[in-house]
């Protein structure tokens, strides 16, 4: 999003600008046409003097009539400094989004800046093993095809609220060191259920994940032999028997040495 305030005086600058350099551009071409018209007498270089200055001059006045325009056009009101911030900072990210490693990098840093925010909390150690566990289903995610597609949506699902569901954990036991103490029962008996609903949860997810392994790994066959490895093995023995062959023909035919 762009600043219309910054804008408005980008605008006004640049008409200014324009406006002067017309100007002396004008009183130039306006200046050589009065004094080189008299001097050789009236001729066809002198229109052109005399064109090139008016349409200066003409110019120079639709720039500096314009300029007035826009001065006396009430700017408008400057960026709340929040709201300016978040548009830099969205303008940060798209920039650093368009780079071939942006999207990783700034992955990473929104996850390590969300395990931050819960650092210190009862929901820390689950949102660790929440992040090693996504973070493997997301190397295996290319392999779940076919049947396991369902799978792996309902992961990303389970995904986004279980990271909800700390959040909240860690919010509630925020709250209740500051709960006067005939508050306390009630919220510690509500930050305990939400503890054990997520520690269920990213232990399920835990589950899915080892689940997803051993569907890459079955998939895979790994009884059978890989025929890449085979055809690289063919490969080897084939340029050995060519190395042997050139060696042999190169020991036929040395040349003869006289005594």
């Amino acid at each position: 999003m762009v600043d219309e305030r910054a804008r408005h005086f980008r605008r006004l600058r640049r008409l200014r600008r324009s406006a002067r350099r017309w100007s002396v551009l004008a009183g130039g071409l306006g200046g050589a046409a009065a004094v080189l018209t008299p001097y050789a007498g009236l001729g066809l270089p002198d229109a052109a003097w005399a064109g090139a200055a008016g349409s200066a001059i003409a110019v120079a006045v639709w720039r500096w009539a314009d300029l007035r325009v826009l001065a006396a056009a009430p700017a408008p009101p400057a960026l709340d400094p929040a709201e300016a911030a978040a548009r830099s900072r969205a303008r940060l990210v798209a920039a650093v989004e368009r780079l071939p490693v942006g999207p990783g990098v700034l992955a990473e840093v929104r996850r390590v800046r969300s395990r931050l925010a819960l650092r210190g909390t009862t929901a820390a150690e689950a949102w660790a093993r929440l992040d090693r566990a996504a973070l493997t289903l997301a190397g295996l995610a290319g392999r779940l095809t076919g049947l396991a597609e369902p799978a792996v949506r309902e992961a990303a699902e389970a995904d986004r609220s279980l990271r909800d569901l700390a959040n909240r954990v860690a919010g509630v036991e925020r709250a209740l060191k500051l709960a006067p103490a005939e508050a306390r029962g009630s919220l510690a008996e509500a930050h305990a259920t939400l503890v054990d609903q997520l520690e269920s949860g990213v232990a399920a997810y835990e589950r899915l994940v080892v689940a997803a392994a051993g569907y890459v790994a079955e998939d895979a066959h790994p009884g059978t032999h890989d025929p890449s490895a085979a055809r690289l093995t063919e490969a080897t023995d084939l340029l050995h028997g060519v190395a042997s062959a050139l060696a042999e023909l190169r020991t036929a035919h040395a040349p003869l040495r006289t005594p």
